[in-house]
């Protein structure tokens, strides 16, 4: 029973990277702790993978940063 349910798992796990990779000719995925700018109500975003759309990777990179989380605060 736990042998079925642990193989039904990896398929379905397999199948979502192959959706999500499927979907990275037009977006490439960047991995790293980086942060947004501090908002004016002191809210900012942070994750650990992000998805960027190639036309916009320049923009992505001067708008999220690692150097943004140390200005909030954060640990590296």
């Amino acid at each position: 029973m736990i042998e079925s349910y642990i193989k039904d798992m990896k398929t379905i796990i397999t199948l979502l990277f192959l959706i999500i990779l499927s979907n990275c000719t037009t977006h490439s995925v960047k991995f790293g702790k980086k942060c947004t700018k501090l908002a004016s109500d002191n809210t900012y975003e942070k994750s650990i993978v992000w998805i960027v759309d190639k036309k916009n990777g320049e923009a992505f990179e001067k708008k999220i940063s690692k150097e943004n989380c140390v200005i909030n605060g954060e640990k590296l």
